[in-house]
């Protein structure tokens, strides 16, 4: 029977890190190149691999293993969630260098033209959620730098929209999940997933920022999903369908490294007092110490092969938003980690200027490269846009 993988797009030895097959080096052992360098090489990349429509990421460079994602609608997701990301970098790094004026303008209107247009792929892929919601923090992003009344106003108009695309796909219990195995009822009937809840009140929050308005209910139901998935231990289910195997896995501290910090900042950012900074220092040093778990999974072509059901795809995810977790730290507080989240990162980008984490199609380098970027963005002390 021929396999179909489902993905979702975003300490062995004490306190010893464990490295990858391909990273001969512990992290930061003989890092010449500086994380300017790093995020100009990255910058570059991006600009290369921009579509001529403006969008970034495409269905080719397929593989052997066949990934769960009916066409033409999981593709039109991955390329607009892509694009959306690469735009953030972009605005975060290089928001005000005229060499990228064209290419994030034409990513901007590729976002305008694109995004109305979206819906699920099937009742089954709701691989959209993830559009949506990395498309609310670009247009975040875009508002933040618009001094223009009429255009501010057409980038809420958007947002707004997104807003009302996650409302209609919020799952029957509450928060979001990427797929829907059980009834695909009209409204997902599909168990919520912690992180893919946590990336959308991540962007939906940012969307508040802006001034778009954000419906309290679907709030306060994605965020009481996440914390019926929260552990004793700080580390967070996978999803609520596991909720009677706790200690699986995947819901154990290592299997949880690419996620807690996405919950636990969007619970923080939604005025959960729990969530301190001594629970984020806790989380940061177990991502550093324990690291190697989610290197073991990094460039592996099968989704939750590696111990503790690691995914490729969690690994620049979880430290993008560990970066996250950095930055709300006091600032006294902040360097130590940011230091150690370089040393992570840095050596392993590749030649051509990318990382890369999981062989999604034509997606992946655009993807990895994007979240390295804002995360080595916040190593260097401020995410502040340029």
């Amino acid at each position: 029977m021929k396999s179909i993988w489902i993905i979702a797009l975003p300490a062995l030895l004490g306190s010893l890190s464990l490295v990858g097959a391909d990273q001969a080096n512990p992290p930061g052992a003989g890092q010449t190149k500086s994380i300017a360098e790093a995020i100009d090489a990255g910058c570059a990349f991006l600009m290369e691999r921009q579509n001529s429509d403006g969008s970034w990421g495409s269905a080719h460079q397929t593989k052997g293993l066949n990934i769960f994602a009916p066409v033409p609608g999981s593709h039109r997701a991955f390329r607009l969630a892509v694009t959306a990301l690469s735009l953030s970098a972009l605005l975060e790094t290089k928001g005000k260098d005229p060499n990228y004026r064209k290419v994030i303008a034409r990513g901007k209107e590729h976002l305008f033209e694109k995004l109305p247009q979206l819906r699920r792929a099937t009742p089954m892929a709701l691989y959209n959620v993830w559009a949506h919601s990395y498309a609310l923090q670009a247009l975040h992003r875009f508002e933040r730098m618009e001094t223009d009344p009429k255009e501010m106003d057409r980038i809420r108009k958007l947002m707004t929209h997104q807003v009302d695309m996650l409302g209609k796909y919020e799952s029957i219990d509450g928060g979001w999940g990427y797929y829907d195995f059980r009834a695909q009822t009209k409204q997902p009937s599909g168990s919520s997933i912690s992180f893919v809840n946590a990336t959308g009140l991540v962007a939906l929050k940012e969307a508040e920022q802006s001034g778009v308005k954000v419906p309290s209910k679907m709030i306060n139901r994605a965020l009481e999903a996440i914390k019926r998935q929260r552990l004793p231990d700080h580390s967070f289910l996978y999803g609520e369908y596991l909720k009677y195997r706790p200690r699986r896995g995947i819901n154990r501290p290592a299997g949880s490294l690419g996620r807690s910090h996405a919950c636990n900042y969007a619970l923080q950012l939604w005025g959960d007092e729990s969530v301190t900074p001594e629970v984020h220092k806790l989380c940061l040093d177990r991502l550093i110490k324990r690291n190697g778990w989610l290197d073991m999974g990094r460039k592996r072509p099968i989704p939750h092969e590696s111990w503790f059901a690691v995914a490729g795809y969690f690994f620049y995810y979880g430290h993008l938003y560990a970066s996250f977790c950095i930055e709300s730290l006091p600032e006294r507080e902040r360097q130590k980690f940011q230091q150690e989240l370089s040393d992570i990162l840095l050596p392993l980008q590749e030649k051509d200027g990318s990382w890369w984490d999981y062989p999604l199609y034509d997606y992946h380098q655009q993807y990895g490269t994007a979240m390295a970027l804002m995360s080595l963005k916040r190593c260097q002390g401020s995410s502040t846009l340029n």
